[in-house]
């Protein structure tokens, strides 16, 4: 694929066309943007076959995971359609004038609201070139909030990429909204124009550290920076107490096994550490366990990167393996089990503790559970982390030291199940400290997300023939209201 914005377009006037539509978007009423996002996800899912196919061709992702990731991308359109319908996302605050109020000035007339933030550039994802792609969760949470979307394409998926955008605006065109709603453009460099682009407002990545950083710091840069919403990295510890360990070893080592080398370990929230007591009967049930047998990876250029990052692992000098295959670096890998202990991991955590993407899993042997917390306090920022324990004294004393450690340090904590597999829905959270993001505050995955592309604007003193919709007393919009600071529901209804 050429580096090139759009037949005959350059990138200023790509994003100029989205800025345009961006506007009418966010005029247009929440009950009619709901039902443009709802004519989009059913237009994608009637042309599935023809997407899986070439997504399929482009990524060699099986069918059946394909077939399930784009019901989820369908599904989450609908989701969104659903909030942008309710219209409660912005979050209308309303306070009377106050001649008393206790702060020793008169309270004026103020009504806040959240508003559509503006263009939204999205950074598509290798790992799943439907969900976090072209019509993916980013894009559904800024065209529920009001924005138009312009999507840097991944270079694993091009074809596929261009085939959903020409969907996508043939679904609004029929709708009636603007026909450049949602844009496709090829190229890190001119990904990297649009993020400079000042009609840009907001940005959203899924990738790598390095990459995401990059971007980070341009948009940082700009004469207006602006928020850059990156999922970067993290390896989703998983800490197995003893109880646990003596009573469900097989159940324990197939569980991590499958979440491991699901869609071939290449998800972002592959639980890529695991702590075991040493000596349990966990360490022989992962040694004969059984696995999947070998697959491709997405593309040539994560494959290099996944050799390299086990090489790296590998080799150093406190890890051994634990359970490799054959064809553990081929171009299908295999499972591949390395082993360490609590002690080399404290000693040089960065080394350690480090992202492989593809099916790999370190385990960590412990022998007094106190080093636990050690480790716990000593990570990086991380999406998910996970405790798998029996509800027994000894088991749940130990979560009571590491719950907090944890929260501390992950968006998402789990107990007894494994973090890959990532529900949308409305109290998900898919973040967390920096490097996993770089806005802890905000969420990935679920309709929380739709914050990112918001932004708060107060109105004081404001005729009431003057006031958005959703900040009026009689409420026409009927939307849940915050008057004085009590919630009130349905007002003026």
């Amino acid at each position: 694929m050429t580096e090139t914005a759009a037949p005959n377009l350059t990138i200023d006037q790509v994003v100029t066309r989205v800025a345009a539509a961006s506007v009418v978007w966010a005029a247009t009423a929440y009950a009619e943007r709901s039902r443009v996002m709802r004519a989009i996800a059913d237009a994608l899912d009637a042309a599935g076959p023809d997407l899986i196919a070439i997504a399929q061709d482009e990524t060699s992702l099986p069918q059946p995971r394909l077939q399930g990731e784009l019901k989820r991308t369908t599904f989450q359109l609908r989701i969104f359609a659903d909030e942008a319908e309710r219209g409660a996302f912005v979050d209308a605050r309303i306070d009377r004038p106050d001649a008393t109020w206790p702060m020793g000035a008169p309270r004026p007339d103020l009504r806040r609201m959240l508003i559509p933030i503006g263009p939204v550039l999205n950074f598509a994802a290798s790992n799943f070139p439907f969900a976090f792609s072209v019509p993916g969760g980013d894009t559904a949470a800024a065209l529920a909030a009001g924005n138009a979307v312009l999507v840097k394409a991944h270079s694993g998926h091009p074809r596929l990429s261009d085939t959903m955008a020409a969907v996508i605006e043939e679904a609004v065109v029929q709708a009636g909204a603007p026909a450049d709603l949602l844009r496709v453009i090829h190229g890190t460099q001119n990904g990297v124009e649009a993020l400079e682009h000042p009609a840009i407002k907001a940005a959203s990545f899924t990738g790598s550290i390095s990459g995401g950083r990059a971007l980070f710091d341009i948009a940082n840069a700009r004469p207006e920076p602006i928020p850059f919403y990156g999922e970067l990295g993290s390896v989703n510890p998983a800490f197995v107490a003893p109880a646990a360990a003596a009573n469900r070893a097989t159940e324990i080592a197939e569980g991590y096994l499958a979440s491991i080398t699901g869609s071939q370990g290449q998800l972002c929230t592959k639980p890529g550490v695991l702590f075991v007591p040493a000596e349990s009967g966990v360490m022989n049930a992962l040694r004969s366990a059984a696995a999947p047998g070998p697959a491709p990876l997405l593309n040539d250029r994560i494959s290099q990167g996944f050799v390299a990052s086990l090489d790296a692992l590998a080799g150093n000098n406190a890890v051994s393996v634990l359970r490799e295959g054959k064809a553990s670096r081929s171009v299908e890998p295999e499972a591949t089990l390395l082993l360490t202990t609590v002690d080399d991991v404290l000693a040089e955590p960065e080394s350690l503790i480090a992202e492989v993407f593809g099916p790999v899993g370190l385990i960590v042997t412990y022998t007094d559970t106190a080093d636990l917390e050690l480790v716990a306090r000593a990570l990086d920022g991380q999406l998910t982390a996970t405790i798998v324990a029996d509800e027994v004294d000894t088991d749940l004393e130990l979560a009571r030291t590491l719950v907090p450690a944890l929260a501390d340090r992950a968006g998402r904590v789990l107990w007894n199940q494994w973090p890959t597999g990532v529900s949308v829905t409305y109290a998900q959270q898919h973040g967390g400290p920096y490097p996993a993001t770089t806005a802890s505050t905000m969420t990935a995955v679920g309709t929380a997300s739709i914050a990112r592309f918001l932004r708060p604007v107060a109105f004081q003193n404001f005729p009431a023939a003057l006031l958005p919709e959703a900040l009026r007393d009689d409420n026409p919009l009927v939307l849940p209201q915050s008057i004085d600071g009590q919630p009130v529901s349905n007002a003026g209804s």
